[in-house]
């Protein structure tokens, strides 16, 4: 059975989703600003792609967990609801992946950042230190990239990051981590040129739901 892509949220994350979903000649069943109101008929033949707000997904996740066939979240800011979050579509049997970013050279990025920063951490003598930087339009700071990135770095190295943000122009997205050792300096950067890769991603999240069963991060079902 071919996978039927619906789109929660329909900014600029929505409609370039849209784009790729139609020229890669995948089923498409539409979008919506309001995914409430969706026929629940609909939605039971739908993997729903949401990037919305964080608000509108608070009010929104049971809904999608008990009306669609499985939910792509590219949405952020509810990572202290995460495990009822969680547990609501396990409960309801409604396959999920998620991601603070769906870009599969970002995951790449994450799988990097956790190995360097366990050597480093068990070596010892490193101090880790993280920027980003995003378009002047971005309202959240920092991205949700950099908290997992620096969640991922404080776990393995016993740290609490401040995370350094810049808002500038249209830059699309610049990552930086880096460690200052006293004989050396580490550093790895991640540059989006658009937001592409993550639209393309949440879309190989989508397709990877079919006989997927559970709640998943986007990394660990691609990597």
């Amino acid at each position: 059975m071919k996978t039927k892509i619906y789109i929660s949220g329909y900014g600029k994350m929505g409609r370039m989703i849209e784009k790729i979903v139609i020229s890669k000649g995948l089923e498409y069943a539409g979008w919506s600003e309001a995914v409430t109101e969706t026929d629940p008929a609909l939605a039971k033949e739908c993997v729903c792609i949401d990037f919305t707000t964080p608000a509108a997904f608070r009010a929104n996740y049971r809904f999608l967990a008990e009306n669609f066939k499985a939910v792509v979240v590219g949405t952020t800011g509810w990572a202290d609801i995460r495990e009822e979050v969680i547990a609501y579509f396990e409960e309801c049997g409604t396959p999920m992946i998620w991601a603070s970013n769906f870009s599969v050279g970002v995951n790449a990025f994450f799988a990097v950042t956790d190995y360097v920063s366990r050597l480093l951490g068990d070596a010892g003598g490193y101090s880790p230190y993280m920027i980003e930087m995003h378009h002047c339009h971005k309202l959240d700071a920092p991205s949700g990239t950099a908290k997992t990135l620096a969640d991922i770095v404080d776990a393995n190295m016993g740290t609490k990051i401040e995370v350094q943000s810049v808002r500038c122009g249209e830059i699309p997205g610049i990552h930086t981590v880096g460690f200052e050792g006293a004989n050396d300096r580490i550093t790895m950067t991640h540059e989006a040129f658009s937001r592409e890769g993550s639209a393309a991603g949440a879309i190989v999240a989508a397709l990877k739901t079919e006989g997927l069963t559970g709640v998943h991060e986007f990394r660990d079902v691609i990597l």
